[in-house]
């Protein structure tokens, strides 16, 4: 009965948030008849409506998966500066990008490259973002949406509904299906009001799953917690003697609130820096690189500009944007604290089984067919030796195979060292040229840290209608990002490329059908895209698509803010740098891979900026540029959400000094590198 309970739930979530879209849409005088309508919501969404749909739009897989994953793995806290760094992005984007977009009148971010360099910048910007949006991001979120789906459906053994076999191809096309749905209808309007249901639901879920993961832990007897440091020890390897351990232990016991345990249990995971060689976020891209992808992100970003965008006045669009950035800073406690105790919890859970001879063969053949190579980390070594051993031959092999000429020798000890021998292979393979080196697939590790917020689900929450009501909110936040997205490759395509370049006269109405047109197209591209994604070459998906925004985000944003900050820029600047982009970072990943992604897009946007305050020198605008205001909606700053916006910068700068590890050298050995 409480199975039923749960399906019913889920069901009525689902249709809630598909009428409430579809139905508040029609609402009002020329309601999806006209471009500003469809497209922009008719410029009549207030600032609780942004703000709820900014967040909706972005959280998705990335967060509730990977990001929980992050948390249960080494890294700890540390992941919640993508989170932190985006609050503080989004104070600026409310009161340096927004006020000239609005002004500017723009339905399109590349709509604006136009008006501070020339066209073919804007066109250029048009094509790359439709490409992306179809091809890789929303391809990217169909599949990780539809992945925990399909595992959450083979644990509970439902392999078919109504005679139809569940896979990952059919749950890929019903979260297509049903995003398109209400943007088809209702365009930007129906996603905010979608969003108003789904963000709050999200919110929610992240709340529910952090007061039972508590009580858990609250909980947990002596054997749970004892065998939590020992976890902890062995992952983070900590310098902590039995002894110590011993009076860790009697120190978590004592502890009478679940915070004080979880906090005593964790003190090495609740910290903001790594060190200037970790892989995953050095305190090198902290202090620099990590806000090209956050600026980006959050103001120039079709799919969530275009919310703001739509906003009644500029007033509306700050005090939404601030209110999202204050939601932004609660996001960590709700998904990232949960992730740690995750690790704490069900850690021999989460534990990867190890891998048999007849596992090896498979994985064997599958990498030799696509060309691949296996990497691992120094944990997966220590668990089993054997396998790193075996897949450090498998490379060689591999590599050897394909260039003849300069050939890899294994030295005899390789068995004894093999963490150090698989470093060298890379360090080698990186000097080669592309066609000379195989991609690498996932990285193999001790767990399976990426099932840290399923593990969760299933172990904590009640099957009474609650565990319902927690799987409608995580389809409603993949099928929001999905409907933004959509939306925005409609927009994006209708207004820069069909209506300037194939009829440049069209009339209102076709307009939105074009629109609504590009919806359906976009969905079954991406739907057909997904399933492809599952292939390991990818490295995984968040990796490919981390890698993905390299070629993209920094020409992006030096092009913006240069124009913003550079009046006397010339005209082909713009152009310049979305070109540059792809050439300087392919050219970093190509001879400087071992620079973690961040970095590489921190040398790219530099280098960029480089050459276009070069061509300002030698060929400087006679006039400087200047907007004009292009828009009657009202452009009067908001004093309250100016207030508000301070007071995200002290609470988010507040929780770096409490996080920090003042402990820890961060720049040790970075001079003898």
């Amino acid at each position: 009965m409480a199975v039923y309970l749960d399906i019913a739930v889920f069901v009525l979530f689902l249709v809630a948030v598909l009428t409430i879209g579809i139905g508040m849409s029609r609402r009002g005088k020329g309601a999806g008849e006209n471009s500003e309508s469809y497209f922009l919501a008719g410029r009549g969404l207030t600032w609780w409506l942004i703000g709820i749909s900014l967040i909706a739009a972005n959280i998705s897989t990335e967060q509730f998966v990977g990001m929980s994953g992050n948390a249960a793995n080494y890294i700890g806290l540390a992941v919640a500066s993508y989170e932190w760094i985006a609050a503080l992005s989004l104070v600026i984007v409310g009161f340096v990008f927004l006020p000239r977009f609005l002004k500017a009148g723009i339905y399109t971010i590349p709509q604006f490259l136009e008006t501070r360099y020339n066209k073919a910048a804007r066109s250029l910007m048009a094509i790359t973002m439709v490409t992306v949006l179809v091809c890789v991001n929303i391809a990217v979120i169909i599949y990780s949406g539809a992945k925990p789906y399909h595992d959450l459906c083979r644990f509970y053994d439902l392999t078919e509904v109504a005679g139809i076999p569940i896979n990952l191809t059919l749950l890929c096309w019903t979260m297509g299906i049903l995003a398109a749905t209400y943007v088809f209808v209702g365009g930007l309007k129906a996603c905010a009001w979608a969003d108003l249901l789904q963000g709050s639901a999200l919110i929610a879920c992240g709340a529910i799953i952090l007061y039972f993961a508590f009580g858990a832990l609250q909980k947990a007897d002596t054997p749970m917690l004892q065998s939590a440091i020992q976890a902890n020890v062995e992952q983070s390897q900590l310098t902590l003697s039995e002894e110590e351990q011993a009076a860790l232990l009697a120190k978590i016991e004592q502890e009478e609130s679940a915070y004080g345990r979880f906090h005593a249990l964790n003190e090495h995971k609740l910290r903001m820096n790594l060190p200037w060689n970790d892989k995953f976020l050095p305190i090198t891209a902290l202090l620099f690189a990590i806000w090209i992808p956050n600026l980006y992100y959050w103001g120039l970003n079709q799919y969530i500009m275009q919310r703001t965008l739509g906003s009644q006045s500029l007033s509306q669009g700050q005090k939404g944007i601030v209110f999202a950035a204050l939601l932004k800073l609660l996001i960590p406690f709700i998904v990232i604290f949960p992730g740690i105790m995750a690790f704490n919890l069900y850690h021999d859970q989460m534990r990867v089984a190890p891998i048999d001879e007849t596992k090896f063969q498979e994985l064997t053949t599958e990498y030799a067919q696509n060309d691949m190579l296996f990497t691992f980390n120094e944990r997966f070594v220590r668990h089993q030796p054997e396998a790193a051993a075996k897949m450090i031959e498998f490379n060689v092999e591999q590599v050897n195979a394909k260039n003849t000429l300069v050939q890899i020798v294994l030295p005899e000890d390789y068995r004894t060292r093999p963490m150090e021998v698989h470093e060298t292979i890379m360090f080698e393979l990186g000097k080669r040229s592309v066609q000379d080196r195989p991609k690498y697939g996932h990285t193999f590790s001790d767990y399976d840290y990426d099932s840290a917020f399923a593990r969760l689900m299933r172990e904590l929450i009640p099957s009474n209608g609650l565990r319902g009501f927690m799987l409608a909110a995580l389809l409603g936040m993949i099928i929001s990002t999905l409907a933004a997205m959509l939306n925005a490759a409609s927009t994006i395509f209708t207004m820069d490329i069909y209506k300037e370049y194939l009829h440049r006269n069209a009339s209102e109405k076709t307009l939105v059908a074009v629109g609504r047109v590009c919806v359906i197209l976009a969905m079954l591209a991406s739907c057909c895209l997904a399933p492809a994604l599952a292939n390991p070459k990818f490295g995984g998906v968040f990796h490919f698509i981390q890698e993905f925004q390299g070629y993209i985000s920094p020409g992006v944003l030096a092009a913006f803010l240069f124009g913003f900050l550079v009046r006397r820029g010339p005209r082909m600047c713009g152009v310049t740098a979305l070109l540059l982009n792809p050439i300087i970072y392919g050219s970093l990943m190509m001879f400087a891979s071992d620079i973690d992604f961040l970095n590489r897009m921190a040398i790219t946007f530099v280098s960029i900026v480089a050459v276009m305050t070069l061509m300002t020198i030698l060929n400087p605008l006679k006039e400087p540029f200047k907007l004009e205001t292009s828009t009657s909606i009202d452009l009067r700053w908001s004093k309250s959400a100016v207030v508000i916006g301070m007071i995200v910068v002290i609470v988010t700068i507040a929780l770096y000094f409490h996080f920090w590890d003042y402990t820890t050298p961060m720049f040790d050995g970075l001079l003898t590198w």
